[in-house]
Parts: structure tokens; sequence; C-alpha cells
């Protein structure tokens, strides 16, 4: 890495130490109650003396997240490239799936609550339901992006729609596939924490929603933590992969960079 990079990062943890101290400092100036805002301090201290016991509910909430997630984005690739290659498709699919994705999540829980009963079930359909509609997007409209010269040259050539769609559709995608793998995966998170609030006895949700009714607020801050060092953990791991899947989509930023 360049030192441009080293100096570009540094100051992006010197920027999260400042908030976090700049955090600590307005809760002891002024005096709030724990009950309402707990010092950054207090919920470290209580990620460390409850991890033994959060931990099961940490597995659980990734188990269950990423296994709606990679049923999200296989639902969302097929669906995807579905109506990305067929006008008929997209005219009939694509105000079904504005519709579906308008509803609040929360308002289908119940209903998967009743047709499976609670725990793990509702759970990994709810992470699933928040997190297909943006990779189906993506990916229809990558393949949207595919210029109709190109296949008209491709058809002359001898190939056949469904050797476009695999040889040049699906790949020109993968800028666009990915930058909704970053954005599902944090959609997924949402979904399960959602479900586990309701129907679910373990979990991150059920401990936040456990720890707000015994007013135990640097418990449910705690919960948040792990909540967003997941989310960025996971946001990461998309981007190492894509850098490594699409570096040819940003060359032309590195070279304007340069």
């Amino acid at each position: 890495m360049t030192s441009e990079t080293w100096r570009r990062r540094g100051s992006s943890v010197a920027l999260i130490v400042l908030f976090f101290a700049t955090w600590e400092v307005f809760c002891l100036a002024s005096g709030m109650s724990d009950l309402i805002l707990p010092r950054p301090s207090q919920i470290f201290q209580t990620l460390w003396d409850r991890m033994p016991v959060l931990w099961p509910h940490v597995v659980q909430t990734v188990s269950t997240t990423m296994i709606g997630f990679a049923l999200g984005v296989m639902l969302g690739v097929l669906l995807g490239a579905l109506i990305g290659s067929s006008r008929i498709a997209y005219d009939t699919a694509y105000p079904l799936l504005i519709g579906f994705s308008s509803i609040p999540k929360v308002a289908v829980v119940p209903i998967f609550v009743l047709w499976f009963g609670s725990g793990t079930v509702p759970a990994v359909l709810t992470s699933l339901a928040i997190c297909f509609f943006p990779i189906v997007v993506n990916i229809a409209t990558g393949l949207a992006t595919t210029e109709p010269e190109l296949e008209d040259v491709l058809k002359a050539l001898g190939a056949k729609k469904l050797d476009i769609l695999w040889n040049v559709g699906l790949p020109r995608t993968m800028p666009f596939f990915f930058a909704s793998l970053k954005v599902s995966v944090t959609y997924a998170f949402v979904g399960t924490v959602l479900a586990e609030t309701v129907a679910s006895n373990r979990g991150i949700g059920n401990v936040m929603m456990s720890a707000s009714s015994n007013f135990n607020t640097p418990l449910v801050f705690a919960g948040l933590f792990i909540l967003a060092g997941l989310g960025v953990a996971l946001y990461a791991a998309f981007s190492l992969v894509e850098m490594r899947v699409t570096g040819w989509a940003n060359r032309k930023n590195d070279l304007i960079a340069a």
C-alpha cells in the first residue's frame, strides 16, 4: 500500500477514536444517565463481561443471517437474470417486486410465525425477504446495460441468447452484483434481528429486547455494537472479494487517482 493509503486509513481510525472519545466526554460532562445513553467505556465493559453469555446468540444471529442471505442471493440472481433478459418478464415481475419491497417487513414476520412457528425459520425468511430486492434490481440493471449492437454482432456470429447471457451479460453485471451484495448483507442482519425480537428466544435481537425490558441500556448498546461490527466485517469482506473479481471495472478510477 502507498503512503497515501496509509495516511487515509490512519485519518479514518483517528476520526473513529475521536467520535468515541467525544461521546465519552459528553456523557461525563453532562451527567447523562446510563438509562438514556451509556458511555462507550461502559458498553465495551459490558461486552467484555457478558461475551461468554452473548457468544451463542452471536452465532445464532450470524448463522441465521448467512442462510437467509445465501438464499436471497440465489433467488435474487435467478430473478434478476430472468427480468433483465426478458422484456415481458420485466414488465410483469418488476411491479410485483416493487410492491413487495414496499411492504414493511415487520408486517410479514407474524405471517411467517403463523406459517412456520417461532424460531429460526421466520428469521431466515425475513432476512431473505429484506435482502434479495437490491440483488434483483442490480442484476437486472447490469443485464439491461448490455449494448444492443454487441448483441447483434454476437448473434450474427452464431451466438445464441443463452450464450450471450452467460458469456457477456452476467460477467458485465459483476460490479453491480457486488455493489448489491454489500448493501444486501446489512439488510439481511436487519431482517434477522427484526424477526428475533418478535419470534425467537435466541439471537442478538432477542437479547436486545430482553435487555430493553429490564432497562439494561448498556447491554442494548452492546448488542448494537455487535451488529455494527458484524456488518462492517462482512461489508469489508465483500469489498475485498469485489476488488479481486472486478478489478477491471476499477482500473479507470485507479488511473484517474494516480
